[in-house]
């Protein structure tokens, strides 16, 4: 027989074989569309793609991060948390409004408390952000706890390295988590002088070659402080000199972005993330974990906060159906900023409901983004809200990274989540959601700012775009998927 012959004949039983297994194992069916065509009009390459970042950890559960082994006590705890709920609920229907089914969404999918008596701070940029951690860092007395994906071996890492030492030769307890691939600037220095020092760090995974590493799809992208159990931080801002925009010089992009600080039980949750965390990437068991949560303290602000997170080990897409119930909640208006916009059918669907339906929906993008092939996808999701009736702009001031959510003045959203597909099923993301007319009047007032550095797309102008241009984001476009 031809050499060739065989040679083809076996090639094409691989290509059976890993479309099998493309059909078996992927859930969403546009991603198996992605990486079926791929596998075949791609040769080797489009498998390999498939091998290295598109197997379904989902289905696998490898991360077994329970912060409870004992079942009876997990269960008394989940009880106790839809019991005092549904007790906030109640208590506080005015404030919650009609956000009332977002709240029990999250109670029926992840035991996500809703917790009043918070005190909430919108810190805009690493200008109000870093200085605000930096002095509840100096006021630990117990623990200290992080978790980030970008932490960078900067002016601004080495400051709060040098901050966390001081802490832990005072015996405090400082954990860090930082992801091993966009932390990958202070695997050796820093880590090592942080536990030289007493304090403990772990990257989430460890890889080895970050090229061919197939968990480079499951980054931890979640940025969290925890200090003392009773306040904490969230948000978009990683630790990097990049968020410092006074000390750029004027070649440095200006880098747009919005974090939170939570006083009181609304950052019991994130506590509860973090060491589940731990658990999963330190191998080690949390010993009297009551210590880390009956710090907190119940403030005047009396602001309504819960906790949205996800990652490959969530049975749902938590954060993704959490921006779909609060997009149906709309009554008047939807306010959202993010970096990296490609949303999918279900959300692209739910937002041009809302607009026929009457909702002023507005869409805040990068104007360039540091992206090529991610904004050319975007792109090509454009027209079809433009046409109806949803409002599009660019930001042209630098390069906006914030990720936020406001509906009706009524509930804001501020968290680590793109609205991609990476977001809602590749990355463990964690976003709060805040039940409050004062707060949600905050981060809106923060989002009309941010227009007036930014273009508004012209529908017509947008539809006359020569196809050189349009093209390449339809191109673009089948691949979002896996983007």
């Amino acid at each position: 027989m031809n050499p060739t012959l065989i040679i083809d004949l076996v090639y094409a039983l691989v290509v059976i074989v890993v479309c099998i297994k493309i059909i078996s194992d992927t859930e969403s069916a546009a991603k198996t569309h992605a990486y079926l065509l791929m596998a075949i009009f791609v040769p080797v390459v489009g498998m390999l793609f498939y091998f290295f970042f598109g197997i379904n950890y989902r289905k696998r559960r490898r991360y077994n991060k329970k912060l409870l082994s004992d079942e009876k006590r997990l269960q008394s705890l989940n009880d106790r948390i839809m019991q005092d709920s549904t007790r906030n609920l109640k208590m506080h229907a005015r404030e919650v409004g009609d956000g009332a089914g977002l709240v029990q969404m999250l109670l029926n999918e992840n035991y996500s408390p809703l917790t009043f008596g918070n005190c909430v701070k919108l810190l805009t940029n690493g200008e109000e952000k870093f200085p605000q951690v930096i002095q509840a860092l100096k006021g630990a007395v117990h623990h200290i706890h992080l978790e980030y994906y970008i932490y960078e071996d900067d002016t601004i890492g080495n400051a709060i390295k040098d901050l966390l030492i001081r802490k832990a030769r005072e015996g405090v307890e400082v954990r860090l988590i930082y992801d091993d691939f966009g932390s990958h600037s202070i695997r050796r220095r820093v880590v090592n002088e942080l536990r030289q020092a007493g304090a403990e760090a772990y990257p989430f995974h460890h890889i080895r070659l970050r090229f061919f590493a197939n968990r480079l799809n499951y980054r931890n992208h979640r940025k969290i402080i925890i200090i003392d159990g009773r306040c904490g931080f969230v948000g978009g801002i990683n630790i990097s000199d990049r968020y410092l925009n006074p000390s750029s010089g004027r070649d440095s992009p200006y880098w747009r972005d919005t974090h939170i600080r939570i006083d009181g039980p609304g950052m019991l949750y994130l506590q509860h993330i973090f060491l589940c965390d731990w658990i999963y990437c330190s191998g080690q068991t949390i010993h009297n974990e009551s210590v880390y949560f009956n710090r907190t303290e119940i403030h005047i602000e009396n602001t309504g906060v819960q906790i949205a997170a996800c990652g490959p080990d969530s049975p749902v897409a938590t954060i993704q159906f959490s921006f779909l119930k609060a997009i149906g909640l709309a009554r008047h208006e939807i306010l959202i900023t993010t970096p990296y916009f490609i949303p999918g059918e279900s959300i692209m669907d739910a937002l041009r409901v809302a607009a026929l339906g009457g909702v002023k929906v507005k869409l805040l993008v990068p104007g360039e983004s540091d992206s090529k092939l991610v904004n050319a996808a975007a792109c090509s999701y454009y027209a079809d809200l433009l046409d109806t009736g949803v409002e599009i702009y660019l930001y042209n001031k630098g390069f906006i990274h914030a990720k936020t959510m406001v509906v009706d003045i009524a509930i804001a959203m501020v968290g680590t989540a793109n609205m991609d597909n990476r977001s809602f099923e590749l990355n463990f993301e964690v976003n709060a959601i805040v039940y409050s007319a004062a707060f949600a009047r905050e981060v809106r007032s923060a989002f009309y700012n941010d227009l007036r550095d930014a273009s508004q797309i012209d529908p017509a102008d947008w539809e006359k775009r020569p196809l050189i241009r349009r093209l390449p984001e339809r191109i673009a476009r089948l691949l979002s998927p896996l983007l």
